[in-house]
């Protein structure tokens, strides 16, 4: 046997006592264990990994950071994390040195839920430096009445906020119940989610609408937003694309099926 050879035996029996030692079922040829492989998971299905939350993949995560980062660059996707505020989430690889597949989902919003996520943006880059920041559901309804037209049911319009309320609970995962059902703790992970030059585009146009220079009552995708929900995210593009849309269904169908339904 050559030295090469021998070289290259060794190889594969420590690759067989790797596998061997991280095997989790039989057949099994991942070498991550198996705290890893759930955060791992955590993180493709998006839209994102919480330590707050989640303290035991938190800590695997930290703990098998190179590993899980060398998996994601495999599936064309850059790991992002934020230490302080304990999350972390994919994105798509950007890079001019080739074309790579979009292996993350964004979802464009409608326009009311990108209305409220607008706000509970400017919420938490206002009070973070306070801690934790909870906000009351009407606090934010309110902020949001300025887009209600004049042919628009007022309580029409408190169930599409409701529907959005629980689009930011349910789907993007922005806000999580802080006590009671009407308060809610606005994720950090809010300030990274959205793209910023997307909210610094779109801000204008929502506040010439808000000072009555334009027409929400179709609350179309036309000023909306892209967010990044992660490689399997519950929030499918192609329904928004099919012509549905989030804030048409009520807040308990959202909350019972996660579903969307055209409007009648």
């Amino acid at each position: 046997m050559t030295d090469e050879t021998a070289d290259t035996a060794m190889t594969d029996a420590e690759m067989t006592d790797a596998t061997a030692a991280t095997a989790l079922w039989q057949g099994d040829t991942g070498v991550l264990g198996e705290q890893s492989r759930r955060a791992l998971l955590e993180l493709v299905k998006g839209p994102y990994l919480s330590g707050a939350k989640t303290s035991a993949l938190w800590s695997a995560l930290l703990a098998d950071e190179g590993a899980i980062r060398s998996r994601l660059h495999e599936l064309f996707l850059e790991l992002v994390i934020d230490r302080v505020g304990e999350f972390a989430f994919v994105r798509n690889v950007s890079t001019a040195e080739l074309a790579v597949p979009r292996t993350v989902r964004t979802a464009p919003l409608t326009f009311l839920d990108t209305a409220m996520l607008l706000v509970l943006r400017q919420m938490l880059l206002a009070r973070e430096g306070d801690g934790r920041v909870i906000v009351g559901q009407e606090e934010v309804f309110e902020q949001l009445r300025v887009y209600r037209t004049a042919d628009r049911d007022e309580s029409d319009f408190d169930r599409r906020l409701n529907s959005s309320w629980m689009n930011m609970k349910n789907k993007l995962r922005v806000i999580h119940q802080a006590g009671t059902d009407d308060r809610a703790e606005i994720s950090p992970v809010l300030r990274l989610i959205v793209d910023a030059d997307q909210i610094s585009a779109i801000g204008a146009e929502y506040r010439r609408i808000a000072a009555g220079g334009g027409d929400s009552s179709r609350e179309g995708n036309e000023v909306g937003i892209d967010v990044n929900l992660g490689a399997g995210s519950v929030f499918d593009a192609d329904d928004v694309a099919d012509g549905a849309t989030a804030d048409d269904t009520t807040a308990d169908d959202t909350a019972a099926d996660n579903t969307t339904e055209e409007e009648s």
